[in-house]
Parts: C-alpha cells; sequence; structure tokens
C-alpha cells in the first residue's frame, strides 16, 4: 500500500507540472531584462526601453559582459551588441512598432563558463492586434456535421475504479469513452464526491505532449466532478516508459499529421474528443444538469475555448496561454502560434495550399468569434512557446465576457498566484458563488 500512495503521488506531480510548467528554478546568476515602463505596454511609434541587469547574491555583478539582440518576438533580431555592465545595469534603445505587436529583448553573459539568459518584451497596442487567419465561410457547416456524426456513435462508457487514489471524499475511476467513431477511444480520470447530491463538473484538457494523468482529486473534495482526460485514443494509467516511447517514435510531431486533409487532420478527432468527454460528464447521474466548464494551459488552453465555442453545454472557461491560435502570423511577418507550422523552421514542409485551406477550421481565432460564454485568461509577455501577438489575436475577437490576468515577466509557465486565482474563478461559478 505504502508503494502504491508513493507511485500515486509521483503520478499526482508530473500530472501537475505537465498541465501547467512550474515556475523556473532559480538560477545562481540572474539575467533580468524589463522595459522600462511598469505595465510593460507603450503606443505605436512610441520608443521602448530596456533595463537589463545581472545579479549574483543578489546584487548588481559589476562589470559583466552581455551580449543582447532586440527585434519583433520570434523573428530575426534587428539589432545586436555586445556591452560591458560597468555597475551591473544597462539601459537598452529596443526601438518602435509601427503596427501593434512586440518586441523582445534577450540577453546572455557568461559567468565561471556558464551561459544565463533573461528576456524581456515589451508590447505595443496589443489590444489592437487583429488576426491574419481566414475565417472560413463554411466553418460552421464543417463543424455542425461533424458533431451530427459524433452524436451517432454510441457513447459506450467504462469506468474502472482504481482504489488506490480514491481519498475518504472522492471516488476515482479510470474511464473510456468511444470517441467519433467504433473502436476510437477518449481515456481520462474521473473524481466524483462520494456524498450523494448532484454536483457541478469540470472538464481538464491536456497540454502538449504525450502522458499519463491522475486527475483532479482536489477540486472534486471541493464539490465538483472532475475529468482530466488525454487526447491520443490510449489509457492514461500506463507505465511512464510507454509514454516515452510513443513520444518519440509513432506520436512524435503529431500535432501535423494530415494537415493537408481537413476531414483526416490528428485535431480532428481531438476536438471532438472533448465534445464526447462532456457528452460523458452530463451522462453521470451526479452532475447537477447545468454548471459545465473546461480549463487547459497551451494546447489545453486551446482546447478549452475550442470546446466552449463547439459546445453550448460549456458555461465557463479558463484558459492559460493558448496555442494553436493565429498559425498563418510568420506568412505575414510576424509571429504565429505554437506550433509554429509557418515559421521559417517549419515553412518548407507546410506552406502548401492544402496546409493553407485546413488550418483555418482549427485555428484558435475562429472558434474564439464563436465563443458565447464567459472566459478568464492568463499569460505572460515572455512567452517564448505561445507568442503574446497570437494570443491577443483570438482575445481580441472574443466578444463573450472575458477577463485577463497579466503576468507579465512569465514565459510558458505560472505563478502559484495564477493558479489560484484560475481556481478560484471556476469554482466560484461552478458553485454559484460568483
Amino acid at each position: 500500500m505504502k508503494r502504491q500512495r508513493l507511485l500515486f503521488l509521483l503520478l499526482l506531480i508530473i500530472s501537475a507540472s505537465s498541465y501547467l510548467l512550474a515556475q523556473p528554478v532559480q538560477q545562481y546568476v540572474q539575467v533580468i531584462v524589463a522595459p522600462e515602463r511598469a505595465d510593460w505596454t507603450y503606443k505605436t511609434g512610441e520608443t521602448a526601453r530596456f533595463n537589463i541587469s545581472v545579479f549574483k547574491n543578489g546584487v548588481p555583478l559589476k562589470d559583466a559582459v552581455v551580449s543582447y539582440e532586440v527585434g519583433p518576438e520570434k523573428l530575426k533580431p534587428t539589432k545586436k551588441e555586445t556591452k560591458t555592465l560597468a555597475n551591473g545595469t544597462l539601459s537598452v534603445d529596443g526601438g518602435t512598432l509601427r503596427v501593434p505587436g512586440f518586441v523582445r529583448c534577450v540577453a546572455n553573459t557568461e559567468v565561471d563558463g556558464v551561459t544565463y539568459r533573461g528576456l524581456g518584451t515589451a508590447g505595443f497596442d496589443p489590444g489592437k492586434i487583429v488576426p491574419t487567419v481566414e475565417n472560413p465561410r463554411d466553418f460552421d457547416q464543417f463543424w455542425d456535421n461533424a458533431k451530427k456524426e459524433l452524436s451517432a456513435v454510441p457513447l459506450d462508457s467504462r469506468m474502472t475504479l482504481m482504489p488506490e487514489r480514491c481519498t475518504e471524499k472522492v471516488d476515482v475511476y479510470h474511464v473510456s469513452i468511444q470517441n467519433y467513431k467504433e473502436g476510437v477511444r477518449v481515456y481520462g480520470v474521473l473524481s466524483v464526491p462520494k456524498a450523494p447530491g448532484k454536483y457541478p463538473a469540470l472538464l481538464h484538457v491536456p497540454g502538449a505532449g504525450v502522458r499519463g494523468y491522475s486527475g483532479d482529486v482536489a477540486n472534486a473534495e471541493k464539490g465538483i466532478i472532475t475529468l482530466q482526460i488525454g487526447i491520443h485514443g490510449i489509457p492514461v494509467n500506463l507505465p511512464a516508459q510507454v509514454y516515452e516511447d510513443l513520444r518519440s517514435g509513432a506520436l512524435n510531431a503529431y500535432n501535423s499529421y494530415n494537415a493537408d486533409d481537413k476531414d483526416r487532420f490528428y485535431y480532428k478527432r481531438v476536438y471532438l474528443g472533448c465534445v464526447r468527454a462532456n457528452d460523458f460528464l452530463v451522462s453521470l447521474p451526479q452532475y447537477d444538469g447545468k454548471n459545465l466548464a473546461v480549463t487547459g494551459g497551451s494546447q489545453g488552453g486551446a482546447l478549452s475555448v475550442i470546446t466552449a465555442a463547439l459546445d453550448s453545454r460549456v458555461k465557463w472557461l479558463g484558459a492559460f496561454y493558448p496555442a494553436l491560435s493565429d498559425v498563418t502570423g510568420y506568412l505575414h511577418g510576424r509571429a504565429g502560434g505554437w506550433p509554429h507550422y509557418f515559421s521559417d523552421a517549419n515553412r518548407d514542409y507546410n506552406n502548401t495550399r492544402q496546409k493553407l485551406e485546413t488550418l483555418p477550421y482549427y485555428d484558435v481565432v475562429n472558434f474564439a468569434r464563436r465563443v458565447k460564454v464567459p472566459g478568464y485568461y492568463s499569460w505572460g509577455y515572455n512567452d517564448e512557446t505561445c507568442p503574446p501577438t497570437s494570443m491577443y489575436a483570438f482575445y481580441n475577437v472574443t466578444d463573450a465576457p472575458k477577463e485577463l490576468l497579466l503576468a507579465y515577466d512569465t514565459g510558458h509557465w505560472t505563478y502559484p498566484e495564477q493558479r489560484t486565482k484560475m481556481t478560484n474563478w471556476l469554482v466560484e461559478r461552478l458553485k454559484g458563488r460568483d
């Protein structure tokens, strides 16, 4: 039993770290880069300045040699220099932008043979960023047809109790649900309050990658049914080595599979699988029949927006740094969203007519246009995985009620305070306390 408990705790830690990336480990030498303005934001045409500081043992490191570069995020830098920081600090001219977007300053220094890195990002009228991705005329028809096909497939749900993960207040199950066609499954971990009654439900959708999951017991103990799913049609309680092998083998670069065919693209089964997970949740006898939310980070942030747009049963969404947004940005001289299909590194492979026709049907921007429920969002300007340009592209076209919590200096990770505020926002609404 002790061994089972230790394994459970390990899986819990792995699952939590995969859902929202942990705050970076503190380094011996810190390179701090930040715009001079407290809100990191300028109007187009204004000049941004960055302060670069190097600290060791909490004090400025004198005579540190810093190499820095400045330019639009994710694109080639427009300025490169190497300077000596006589007093451990340096002020840098970051230039300006004539159109809304972001400029990034990246600085490196070497101390005792180790290279340390820091970055800061200035926003220029981010609230005025407009998407580049096309909005297909038959977008709604395409997804209405897909959902109609999904509804014709039996749910065929199966639940297996996981005694080692159950608590005094919560029953935990490994679940298997039939997806958009017979034999294709969605797997997850369901946590249900033991006390008799009716409860709201929360769907957790996953970030990118291939891994197992342990469920959300903490919120289930607050009186919420929770379901944490995987997207790859494989059980989520397998040995870690299985996921490692799939990640480097059969599921390597899954996000690009069949991207030249909108009916066969990998994410079609993923998006429909999220709706099917909700079919399962609302079928549970413990569900209260009215309160359903969805949440996730990165790829899961995208899936949160997408699920809320596709499924009118969803009443709230919570998303950290959504991916898959305005992916065509690179074709218009600016950063596009993860997985960076059209960046210089991928353009030769992905820049085809078929892919350009397929991807707009799956871009978060076009789902955000159709979201009708309140959403809580959070990200930072320093995100190098999901560039803020791409995230503002969908956020600015979202007409539904929305709140944005900015933690400017964060990259593709979150502070504990961000996670707490997101959880509280969702719980308050699901429990009727908003």
